[in-house]
């Protein structure tokens, strides 16, 4: 089939697999992106590094024709996924159905990270309500918890294993599913760097982030990702909580991590997670880009105000 050939739209599809072992995943996949080939639809690969190099494998040469991502380097930060890889390549191919697999959960998925790899599941069909595309979420049945595979179930409304599709009992309003992990998130620790964001001027603030990321061990690129993702939450408090807010900075073992946290309340579960150009939605951009700079993302918002926690890997 061209590229230009015709065909029947068949909507959003959005399954979950659930496999045991190297050889069911490859039984799960593989045909998956076979089907896609032979009706000539654009496809796309982005799982762990080791599930990608098992699929590269078993499809040779083959394997060049497929758009292929380390999901633990391009899925890093969960809060990217929809915005930089899945509507990305679905953009990338206007009218034409696309093919993908996604496995943003897998075993070694912190409790950190694990809120945000839900609400993405979730929002994912949101963000792709009417467009022609299959997206396949593999979950590994042996290794992740009850509590992954259960919220599988929430966020996908077709459950697949085994060569078997069955509609999931147990899914849920996506909005709904996003909103139950929106939760508050741990206090900063007591001995944090805090700043006043009102009537700090932003150029004396992002030299005091830079000043901060380089004595706590960022290279050079990722102090640049810090002062960014910094420069453009506080701009979002001056623009939407009238400057009033505090910005909270620490490091762990692992990370840089910087909070701010102000007065105003982000309303749209999909802000950051799909460009504004795309939907008309207004805003977003600065959130959108904090996403792509940075290796998780975590919001808490209500009716009180808004928090935002960044982590930046040394």
């Amino acid at each position: 089939m061209s590229s230009t050939a015709t065909h029947t739209a068949r909507g959003f599809d959005h399954p979950a697999l659930l496999y045991r072992g190297r050889d069911e995943y490859l039984a799960g996949t593989l045909p998956f992106i076979e089907a896609g080939r032979a009706a000539g639809e654009p496809v796309m690969v982005a799982v762990p590094g080791p599930n990608l190099a098992a699929i590269r494998d078993e499809l040779g040469p083959a394997a060049a024709q497929i758009t292929m991502h380390d999901m633990g380097v391009a899925g890093r930060n969960p809060g990217r996924i929809i915005p930089g890889v899945l509507l990305r390549f679905a953009d990338a191919h206007p009218g034409r159905p696309v093919r993908i697999i996604g496995e943003p959960i897998w075993p070694g998925r912190d409790a950190l990270e694990y809120p945000a790899c839900v609400q993405h599941e979730a929002l994912i069909n949101s963000a792709f309500a009417g467009r022609d595309a299959t997206i396949l979420c593999p979950y590994d049945a042996d290794r992740l918890d009850e509590t992954a595979i259960s919220d599988a179930y929430r966020t996908h409304p077709v459950m697949a294993a085994a060569g078997q599709r069955w509609a999931s009992a147990d899914y849920r309003d996506p909005v709904a599913v996003a909103a139950d992990f929106n939760l508050p998130l741990p206090d900063p620790p007591a001995d944090a760097l805090r700043i006043d964001l009102h009537g700090t001027p932003l150029t004396a603030l992002r030299r005091r982030v830079a000043e901060y990321g380089q004595r706590h061990g960022l290279p050079s690129d990722r102090v640049a990702d810090l002062t960014l993702a910094i420069n453009e939450l506080a701009s979002n408090t001056i623009a939407h909580a009238g400057g009033d807010g505090t910005l909270t900075l620490w490091s762990d073992a692992c990370h840089v991590v910087g909070q701010t946290r102000d007065g105003g309340h982000i309303a749209d579960p999909l802000a950051g997670r799909v460009p504004p150009q795309l939907d008309g939605r207004p805003g977003g951009r600065g959130l959108l880009l904090v996403n792509q700079v940075c290796d998780l993302v975590r919001v808490h918002t209500d009716r009180d105000g808004t928090t935002v926690r960044i982590h930046v890997c040394r």
